[in-house]
């Protein structure tokens, strides 16, 4: 009897292949955007927050503005400290050992770096060596500058392309860096002034770098809350530097040498970097929150933009 498989149509067959799994997929999907919608209600501040750094890519971000920190900004320093008459050059050294708590091997390193190849430095370097380690560094305020853009929802072509910020803004680095130490010891008088000097002087830092770096285009008022955040933050990870990097920075220069010491000081920066990114992302939201944005006139975030749009 001849088999009749011809004209038979299995169950399985009349089905798409893979509809079970678009199905699934697509109800796990609703079942998410349902979530998020109860958890926007229910948490508005922490499900914006996420949004935020999820659209900022914060450890990319942070990582690559360690990196750059690294790669451009430390040439650039020291360059600058060859340069730079005795008496700036000695300021700067006891800043970098009073922000990092410097002591034994890792002391005597800075101490080698800064002072005695000032010299030779000037000579290999030469006026035009020194100029292009300058605009290389400006890659540095150009990753705050997307930073802050991104933190802001502000497009690449809201910010104008004009250089002297960028300098502006690595000189600003450069002079609140050697008045760290000072800072730091409250003129002296001791941590019980420091501390509340170091954070006023890192909320007017961060304050006057987003106004800068954005062009103006966020008013001073809405932009204090991420400069009070930031100046918190970078506040505590100070007095952390001091108990935590010089044992580190002594153990890598002992069993690595300079390498290990490398390693140690890229790992903080990308610590610092990723601190400074959350808080300039924490403090976007906030201020545009409603119980903020009204009081500080900030703009509204993108997802009301969207709305109000025709």
């Amino acid at each position: 009897m001849p088999m009749r498989t011809s004209g038979r149509v299995s169950r399985t067959g009349s089905r798409p292949v893979g509809s079970g799994w678009r199905r699934r997929a697509a109800r796990l999907l609703a079942r998410a955007q349902a979530v998020h919608r109860r958890a926007e209600i229910r948490f508005p501040v922490v499900t914006h927050l996420a949004d935020r750094m999820v659209s900022v890519n914060i450890f990319d971000t942070a990582t690559r503005l360690a990196a750059q920190c690294f790669l451009a900004a430390v040439p650039l320093l020291f360059v600058f400290a060859a340069y730079a008459p005795p008496v700036v050059r000695d300021q700067l050294i006891r800043s970098l050992r009073a922000v990092f708590g410097l002591t034994g091997p890792a002391d005597a390193q800075l101490q080698q770096l800064m002072q005695p190849q000032g010299e030779s430095l000037r000579q290999t370097t030469g006026v035009i060596g020194g100029l292009m380690v300058l605009i290389s560094a400006t890659a540095v305020s150009r990753a705050v500058q997307r930073l802050c853009r991104r933190a802001w929802e502000i497009p690449r072509a809201g910010t104008r392309l004009v250089p002297w910020r960028w300098v502006a803004w690595l000189a600003l680095w450069l002079v609140a860096l050697i008045l760290q130490g000072a800072l730091h010891d409250g003129f002296g008088l001791g941590a019980w002034l420091g501390l509340p000097v170091t954070f006023a002087a890192q909320t007017g830092l961060w304050w006057w770098t987003q106004h800068l770096l954005l062009d103006g285009r966020i008013g001073w008022k809405p932009l204090l809350p991420g400069a009070l955040i930031t100046a918190f933050a970078l506040t505590a990870l100070t007095v952390t530097a001091k108990l935590y990097m010089p044992r580190a920075l002594n153990r890598a220069l002992a069993g690595y040498g300079s390498l290990g010491s490398v390693f140690v000081l890229l790992s903080w920066l990308i610590v610092i970097c990723l601190a400074a990114t959350l808080s300039i992302c924490c403090g976007a939201v906030l201020a545009q929150e409603p119980a903020l944005a009204g009081p500080l006139g900030s703009p509204p975030p993108c997802r009301d933009r969207e709305t109000r749009t025709p």
